[in-house]
């Protein structure tokens, strides 16, 4: 039954003014893309003339109707339509019989763009009754067809299409035959309710200008001597010597960083230390590290023996609370190595110290 239907779309399809691909291929999008969604709903009177299957026995006609519809998206309208047809039939005098038609559809239109002349292809579906010399019947009714809009203005197209119309038979309302296949051509007119939708101006974020990177090969962060680009070993304690990647390999401790006469530490060497254990922490290299005490000369040599000892020790364990993995040794050496004069007091002061040493793995 609906063969002649089926057959024109697919002849639409095989054109191509039918795709079935992403609406995105189509070329018509490359100029509707950026245009806002248009989803208004209409009205759509019109008039048509249709051309009669010769089974009807009867002359081409008009008619007129009126639909009311939505555009769902860029592409796709649903319409409602009622429609009324007269056509002339066979006979003369009291013998001619005239066929009155009177239905609807629900039409799906296709828009291949929302240009102002906009081609479309539309598929129908919907029911009719067909009066002739006092007998009436209903039947069903499918339709297929192409047509073109033309935008006078925003709220008003003219509009025309043509379209094959499949019409059942089986009330028998013409005998001889079980279905009818006419023409028809529809002219008229749209109107859309309400505004447009237009492009809302924007207005361009400012675009922060981008801040120049410095080069790592003028800085150096943690004041070690070796730039940023070269340091492996960032953060290094103040006062630390480095090599020459920037990681340590000797840390002097001077200062009062014990009590008089004792191997506790003070806040200033807590303070100290634990910016050390902080950079341990960080450092890539595991490097095992020997912690040297040394002594002034007052005293006798086996007491400053066993005092410096001690305040190495209370170094490492002190980094060991914090932490650090590294392997820690102690050892003391008394006023066997002496880095100043221990006749003056200010000498004195520099041989009593603590080094961290960086044993190379």
């Amino acid at each position: 039954m609906l063969k002649k239907i089926w057959l024109t779309i697919a002849t639409l399809i095989s054109t191509g003014f039918l795709p079935l691909a992403n609406a995105t291929d189509h070329p018509y999008d490359q100029q509707t893309f950026d245009q806002p969604v248009d989803n208004r709903w209409y009205i759509s009177p019109f008039g048509t003339f249709i051309k009669t299957d010769n089974s009807r026995n009867a002359d081409d006609g008009w008619g007129a109707g009126m639909g009311i519809g939505k555009m769902i998206n860029k592409h796709l309208n649903l319409e409602a339509r009622g429609f009324y047809n007269e056509l002339d039939g066979d006979g003369i005098g009291n013998d001619r019989k005239y066929w009155e038609l009177a239905g609807g559809t629900l039409d799906m239109q296709y828009y291949f763009s929302r240009q102002k002349l906009a081609p479309y292809a539309v598929v129908a579906l919907g029911g009719m009754n067909t009066q002739i010399g006092g007998r009436n019947t209903a039947g069903f009714i499918a339709e297929a067809g192409l047509g073109l809009t033309y935008e006078v203005s925003d709220n008003f197209l003219i509009r025309s299409d043509a379209r094959y119309r499949y019409n059942d038979n089986q009330g028998h309302i013409q005998p001889g035959t079980t279905d009818f296949h006419d023409m028809t051509i529809n002219v008229g007119f749209v109107i859309p309710f309400g505004a447009k939708p237009t492009h809302v101006a924007q207005t361009p974020l400012p675009i922060a200008p981008v801040a120049a990177t410095p080069d790592c090969s003028t800085l150096d962060d943690d004041g070690d001597g070796v730039n940023n680009c070269v340091d492996r070993c960032p953060g290094t304690p103040e006062g630390s010597t480095v090599d020459n990647v920037g990681c340590p390999v000797r840390l002097i401790l001077k200062g009062q960083h014990f009590n008089y006469d004792s191997a506790e530490l003070t806040l200033n060497a807590m303070k100290l230390l634990d910016g050390v254990a902080e950079s341990l922490t960080n450092y890539p290299q595991k490097n095992d590290i020997e912690v040297q005490g040394h002594a002034s000369s007052e005293g006798s040599n086996e007491y400053n023996m066993e005092l410096s000892k001690r305040r190495a020790e209370s170094v490492v364990d002190y980094l060991r609370a914090k932490g650090i993995s590294n392997r820690l040794s102690a050892t003391g050496f008394g006023e066997e190595q002496p880095i100043a004069d221990n006749s003056t007091e200010a000498g004195r002061s520099e041989n009593r110290r603590v080094e961290l040493i960086w044993i190379e793995n």
